[in-house]
C-alpha cells in the first residue's frame, strides 16, 4: 500500500481544491494581524486633554464657556505660574463654585500669584477634546495610569499564550476545523463585548479572551494549510504570511477612516463571523483524521480532493493509515523525550521568543521616534512584503536553515549599527533600521514553516502551539523592555535586540534541514531527519517499514 504522501500526490498536492482552501483560510491572517497590532490605534494618545478643576463643569455651564475657554481659564494660569506644568497631569489646588466670576474665576484669591498656589496631581477629572477617539481617553489611561495601556497589550499577548496551550491541545484532540470555527466565533463575540465594555476591567477580561480565540484561529488555519499540501508545496506556509502583512498594511487605513476606537474594534472583529461559513467548504485535515484512527473519513476527503482537482484515486484503496504509533493525548514530555525532538523544541522556543520580542519592539519603536503614525505604520507594513518574496525565491533552492540563520544575523548587525548611527543622518539610520525590520520579519516567517516541519503529525499542532507560546511571552515582555530601557537611553533596546538575534542565528544552525522532506509522521521519523550541519535538500521519506496506507 502506498504512503499518505503518495496518495496525496495522486489526488493532487496543490490543485484547485487546496488553492481554494488556502485562499479562504489565508484571510484569517488579515484579521489576526489587525488584532495583533490594534493597540497602536486603539490606544492612540489624545491630541489635547487637561485636568478639570473641581466645580469647573458647573461654572462652565453657567457661564456658557466653550471647551477652549474652559481650558484657557484652567491651564493658562497654571502655565504662567509654572512653565513646566502642562495642566495634563496636575492642576491648581483650588475649587470653583457657582459664585466665581465668569471672566476671572481666580479673582477670589486676591493678589496671590498663580505661581504661589499649590499644585495637586490629577486623579480622575480629565477633559478630552475627542473623548471617544481611543481607549486612552475612554478609560483615562493617562499620566499615572499610562502603564495600563501597556497592560492591555500584555493581556492580549497573555491571551495568545493561553490560547496556544489550550486550543493547541484541543486542536490535536478534537480536530483542526472544529477548533478553528469555535475560535472564529469566540473572536467575534469577544470583540463586540470589548467594543462596548462599560469599564476597563471588562475591557481587559474580554481582550484576554479575544487573544485566546484569536490565537486559535491563526494556529489552526496555518496547520490545516500545511497538512493538506504535498512536501514540495509547503511554501504556502510562507505565502500565508503575506496575508498577515496585508492586515498590517490595511489597519492604518481602517483607523484613518474610522474616528472612534469602538468602530476600529468592530471593524477588525466582525469579519470573523464570516469565517463560520467555512464549515461547508473546508474539510477536516485528513492527516489528523488518520492519527485518530478515522481512516474511512480521511479516505472520503482524499477522494473529494482528487475529484475537485480533476484526478482519480485508485478504487482499490479501501483503507488509509499513516502510522501504527499509538495515539495519546500530547504533553510537553513528548516534545523533549528523545534527543532530536528535545534539541528542536528548545531551539525553536528560543527562536519564537526572540523573533516576537524584536519584531514587536521594532514596531512599537515607531511610536517613540515620532512621525506620522498612519504613514509610518503603513510603510513599516509594506517593508514586510519583500520578506515573503525573498523567502519564496530562496527557501526551496538553499533550504530553510541558512536563510533562517542569516536573517537573524543581519537583523542583529542592523540593530547594532542603527543604535550608533548619528541622528543627523536620518536617511541612513532609517535605511539600516528598515533592513533590520525586513530581516527579523524573514526570521519570524521562516520559524512558522520550520516549526510545522519538525514535528510528527500526532504532535504537530501541539508542538507548534507550545513553541509559538514563547512568541506570546516575548510579546508580553516587549513593551515593558522597550519603554523602560528607552527611558535610560533611546537606543539601548536595539543593543539588547542585537544580542538576542545573534544568539538565535547561531542556534538555528543546529536544526535539521527539512527542504524537500516529507512531513514526519512519527517521533522516529523526526529522529531520523538529517543531523545538523549534515547534507540537506535531498528528498527523503523516513518511514517505519510497518507504516503504510
Amino acid at each position: 500500500m502506498p504512503s499518505f504522501d503518495e496518495v496525496l500526490k495522486e489526488a493532487g498536492e496543490f490543485g484547485r481544491f487546496q488553492k481554494r482552501v488556502f485562499f479562504l483560510l489565508s484571510q484569517t491572517g488579515i484579521t489576526f494581524s489587525s488584532l495583533f497590532a490594534s493597540v497602536v490605534f486603539l490606544g492612540r494618545a489624545p491630541d489635547n486633554f487637561w485636568c478639570r478643576i473641581p466645580g469647573a463643569a458647573e461654572l462652565s455651564e453657567r457661564c456658557g464657556w466653550t471647551l477652549e475657554e474652559e481650558r484657557n481659564f484652567t491651564v493658562l494660569p497654571l502655565h504662567l505660574g509654572n512653565e513646566s506644568a502642562t495642566g495634563a497631569c496636575e492642576r491648581l489646588d483650588v475649587a470653583w463654585d457657582t459664585s466665581a466670576s465668569c471672566t476671572s474665576p481666580l479673582a477670589r484669591y486676591g493678589n496671590l500669584s498663580t505661581g504661589t498656589l499649590p499644585l495637586v496631581p490629577c486623579r480622575d477629572n480629565w477633559v478630552y477634546e475627542q473623548p471617544h477617539s481611543s481607549i486612552v481617553s475612554e478609560y483615562d489611561l493617562v499620566c499615572g495610569n499610562a502603564w495600563m495601556l501597556d497592560l492591555s497589550q500584555a493581556i492580549l499577548n497573555l491571551g495568545f499564550l493561553a490560547g496556544a496551550f489550550i486550543l493547541g491541545y484541543a486542536a490535536d484532540r478534537y480536530g483542526r476545523i472544529l477548533i478553528y470555527l469555535i475560535s472564529c466565533l469566540g473572536v467575534g463575540i469577544c470583540g463586540i463585548i470589548v467594543a462596548f465594555s462599560p469599564n476597563f476591567t471588562v475591557f481587559l477580561i474580554f481582550r484576554f479572551l479575544q487573544g485566546v480565540f484569536g490565537k486559535g484561529t491563526w494556529m489552526t488555519c496555518y496547520v490545516i494549510v500545511t497538512e493538506i499540501v504535498g512536501s514540495d508545496q509547503r511554501i504556502v506556509g510562507i505565502v500565508i504570511q503575506i496575508f498577515f502583512t496585508l492586515g498590517i498594511i490595511i489597519l492604518p487605513g481602517i483607523a484613518y477612516l474610522i474616528p472612534t476606537w469602538q468602530g476600529i474594534q468592530l471593524a477588525i472583529s466582525l469579519p470573523n463571523f464570516l469565517f463560520l461559513l467555512y464549515y461547508w467548504v473546508v474539510p477536516e485535515s485528513p492527516r489528523w483524521l488518520l492519527t485518530r484512527k478515522k481512516g474511512e473519513k480521511a479516505l472520503k476527503i482524499m477522494r473529494n480532493i482528487a475529484k475537485h482537482n480533476g484526478k482519480f484515486l485508485s478504487p482499490h484503496y479501501s483503507e488509509i493509515t499513516i502510522t501504527n504509533e499509538e495515539v495519546s493525548n500530547p504533553s510537553f514530555l513528548d516534545l523533549v523525550r528523545t534527543p532530536q525532538m528535545r534539541r528542536n523544541t528548545l531551539i525553536l522556543m528560543y527562536a519564537w521568543f526572540t523573533s516576537a520580542l524584536i519584531y514587536q519592539g521594532l514596531v512599537m519603536r515607531l511610536g517613540i521616534i515620532g512621525g506620522n503614525l498612519y504613514l509610518d505604520f503603513f510603510i513599516s507594513g509594506a517593508v514586510e512584503l519583500p520578506a515573503a518574496f525573498l523567502i519564496i525565491v530562496t527557501i526551496d533552492r538553499v533550504g530553510r536553515r541558512l536563510p533562517f540563520a542569516m536573517s537573524n544575523i543581519v537583523a542583529s548587525i542592523a540593530c547594532l549599527i542603527t543604535a550608533f548611527l548619528p541622528e543627523d543622518i536620518p536617511w541612513l539610520k532609517t535605511t539600516v533600521a528598515t533592513l533590520g525590520r525586513l530581516s527579523i520579519t524573514i526570521a519570524f516567517e521562516v520559524v512558522y514553516l520550520v516549526n510545522s516541519e519538525l514535528y510528527p503529525t500526532t504532535l504537530r499542532n501541539f508542538g507548534v502551539s507550545l513553541c509559538s507560546s514563547l512568541c506570546d511571552l516575548g510579546g508580553i515582555i516587549a513593551p515593558f523592555l522597550l519603554f523602560r530601557l528607552a527611558a535610560i537611553w533611546l537606543e539601548l533596546p536595539l543593543i539588547i535586540f542585537s544580542i538576542l538575534a545573534a544568539i538565535c542565528g547561531l542556534l538555528v544552525l543546529f536544526l535539521p534541514e527539512t527542504k524537500g522532506i516529507s512531513l514526519p509522521e512519527t517521533v522516529e521519523d523526526v529522529e531520523q531527519l538529517p543531523s545538523h550541519f549534515g547534507k540537506c535538500g535531498k528528498k527523503q521519506k523516513h518511514r517505519d517499514t510497518n507504516s503504510y496506507i
